[in-house]
C-alpha cells in the first residue's frame, strides 16, 4: 500500500528517521516537480468529476485549444 503524507518541513527529517527504521517500511521523499505534478493530477481529477457529477461546467475543446 502507498501513502502520499504533507509534513512541515521542520518535522520532514524526524519522520524520515522514523519510517527507515521500520524494516517494512520503504520511503523516499518525492521531489518538488514530482509533488506539484500529483497535486495537479489530483485536482484535474476532483474538478473531472465534479463535471461528471454536474456541479462544474465542461469547457467546449476548441476553445480551450484556442486560449492555448
Amino acid at each position: 500500500m502507498k501513502f502520499v503524507l504533507e509534513v512541515k518541513e521542520d518535522k520532514a527529517a524526524a519522520l524520515m528517521a522514523v519510517l527507515n527504521d521500520l524494516p517494512y517500511v520503504k520511503s523516499k521523499p518525492l521531489t518538488p516537480y514530482k509533488a506539484k505534478i500529483l497535486e495537479d493530477l489530483k485536482e484535474a481529477v476532483e474538478e473531472f468529476n465534479q463535471v461528471l457529477a454536474g456541479k462544474l461546467e465542461a469547457r467546449d475543446a476548441d476553445e480551450l485549444l484556442n486560449e492555448l
